[in-house]
């Protein structure tokens, strides 16, 4: 989100059980713990009709960050900001709760970047590269994806060039910051970063990402 004008949330993409869809990990103590949102669906439906099974999920979040978090030097900081974001999502809507949380924090962290939903998008029945081109095409003219790295094991790059795409991809190094032990744990939730760091020093860590683009 940070090296990118547009930002689209694939929310009519499959659902895939086990993914950072409906859960992120924290750091309980030194150790990765998941923290998930409860969901209901049938194999094959897509994201926007995954349904969340408990209403109330976010009460619980709201007790493990704060048993795993509350000595952390920006806890009173970002929760005064989170927890009252928490109240105002959606019942029931995994997508629509996933989108208005990112944004959310998006915002706070200055990324500024126009977000819109693949449903939004008309690209009949177009899959795989097809259906990612389409989408794109319709962001606009002189387009450049930004794909992780891991999208080099599936992507056709000549199905890129020929639509006049331009494909870069985006090699990742994480950033470190305290955590307070001395093994630091990659890839956890933004939120880690900001109860240690708050948000503006949070956003300093994005900023060589904006500078490299």
């Amino acid at each position: 989100m940070a090296r990118a004008d547009v930002f689209v949330f694939l929310d009519d993409a499959q659902y895939s059980k086990n993914s950072y869809i409906n859960r992120v990990q924290i750091d309980a103590h030194g150790l990765p713990r998941w923290l998930t949102v409860p969901v209901n669906y049938q194999f094959g439906d897509p994201i926007n009709r995954v349904r969340v099974a408990n209403a109330v999920w976010h009460q619980s979040h709201r007790d493990v960050l704060r048993t795993f978090y509350a000595q952390a030097p920006a806890y009173r900081e970002v929760s005064d900001f989170l927890f009252p974001a928490f109240e105002r999502l959606p019942d029931g809507d995994i997508a629509a709760a996933n989108q208005i949380l990112i944004e959310t924090l998006a915002g706070a962290l200055k990324l500024r970047c126009r977000c819109l939903r693949s449903s939004e998008v008309v690209v009949g029945d177009a899959a795989g590269d097809d259906r990612l081109i389409a989408i794109l095409r319709a962001v606009g003219p002189n387009v450049t994806y930004l794909s992780g790295m891991g999208g080099a094991n599936y992507q056709d790059p000549e199905k890129f060039a020929r639509a006049e795409i331009s494909l870069n991809y985006n090699d990742f190094t994480h950033p470190r910051y305290d955590q307070g032990h001395e093994n630091f744990l990659p890839g956890l939730s933004v939120l880690d970063a900001l109860f240690r760091l708050g948000f503006e020093r949070t956003a300093a860590l994005v900023s060589p990402v904006i500078a490299a683009a």
